[in-house]
């Protein structure tokens, strides 16, 4: 399925279900809300796009713990629960989509190389989800791409879970 695929199908399934999606981002830099508002009439369930590239504005606009940040670092799953969390929290959203990761070139290290992304999906009433990918260093555009069609489908399989959990759409 196409990224423009996964979009169109995000926000049907948003729309059907009456919520509002905002994203929290820090290695895309707004990629992904770019992605849903490319689509006309997505301000229909798009609600906002928290672009959090320094720990500051991790702490300031989502309120991601200083704690969290110097006890794991910004890529991390403590982190990224922590933006979905806080996206949930500061927005009128009922289903949150946040990454963190290195994209690279640079900034790379032995425990947290280029390419490690994590994610954090919030959905209203539910535990925040995280999973982490480390896709193949093939350049920094590659690995932001990547990382805007994981969330894409993240966000697609927590609605399809919590659906078939028996929650009324």
């Amino acid at each position: 399925m196409s990224n423009s695929d996964l979009v169109d199908a995000l926000l049907q399934a948003c729309q059907q279900r009456g919520i509002m999606l905002a994203t929290a981002e820090s290695c895309t830099g707004g990629m992904i809300i770019a992605a849903l508002t490319d689509i006309a009439g997505s301000s229909t369930v798009v609600d906002r796009g928290f672009i959090t590239y320094s720990n500051e504005a991790k702490t300031e606009m989502l309120g991601v713990s200083a704690a969290t940040l110097e006890a794991h670092g910004a890529v991390s799953r403590e982190t990224a629960v922590e933006m979905a969390q806080g996206a949930l929290t500061r927005s009128r959203a009922g289903l949150t989509l946040a990454v963190t990761g290195i994209a690279g070139p640079g900034g790379g290290s032995t425990e947290k190389p280029v390419g490690l992304v994590w994610f954090g999906i919030a959905l209203t009433g539910r535990p925040v989800v995280s999973e982490c990918q480390l896709f193949a260093d093939k350049g920094r555009n590659f690995i932001r791409r990547e990382t805007v069609r994981q969330a894409l489908e993240l966000g697609l399989r927590a609605l399809a879970a919590d659906q078939a959990a028996g929650v009324a759409p």
